[in-house]
């Protein structure tokens, strides 16, 4: 095995409790050390020191599977934002006023969030429905198909 790229392993531990993204942690090594990491050197850092899953499964917030053409779309993204900050995990600066400001705009316009994996975009905000729609999305009316457990 070859030197560790990590340079100082305490401050990388504190990023992780800090919850910050891997793709932060590669831009961040890259201007603060002149280092060339990947989000898979971060995600096998994390594995060999046990530290909690980054990624924060809700099945009831995103019951679908996800189409790979639709996976990082604006409103996927959103909920898994909003999925980890139910689960009490900490978001990064910033984006806890995204997601309050994204639902705050499905509160005004009176919709929840919609997905067709058979339509071309997959997404669309759907007016809500009184005593029905009770969260922020349109559960589906017959399964999307199996979600990988990973």
């Amino acid at each position: 095995m070859g030197k560790s790229k990590i340079q100082n392993e305490r401050e990388v531990l504190r990023w992780f409790e800090e919850g910050r993204t891997y793709e932060w942690m590669v831009r961040t090594y890259r201007q603060k050390y002149n280092i060339e990491t990947t989000i898979s050197m971060w995600g096998n850092f994390r594995r060999r020191r046990g530290l909690d899953r980054r990624i924060t499964w809700d099945d009831e917030l995103i019951p679908w599977k996800i189409k790979p053409e639709h996976n990082h779309d604006y409103p996927i993204l959103m909920l898994r934002k909003e999925a980890r900050r139910r689960a009490g995990f900490p978001l990064p600066d910033g984006v806890d006023g995204e997601v309050d400001a994204w639902l705050r705009g499905m509160q005004r316009d009176g919709t929840v969030l919609h997905y067709d994996p058979t339509a071309k975009k997959g997404w669309c905000y759907v007016p809500r429905r009184s005593g029905v729609d009770t969260d922020i999305i349109r559960k589906p009316t017959r399964p999307t198909g199996k979600r990988k457990s990973t």
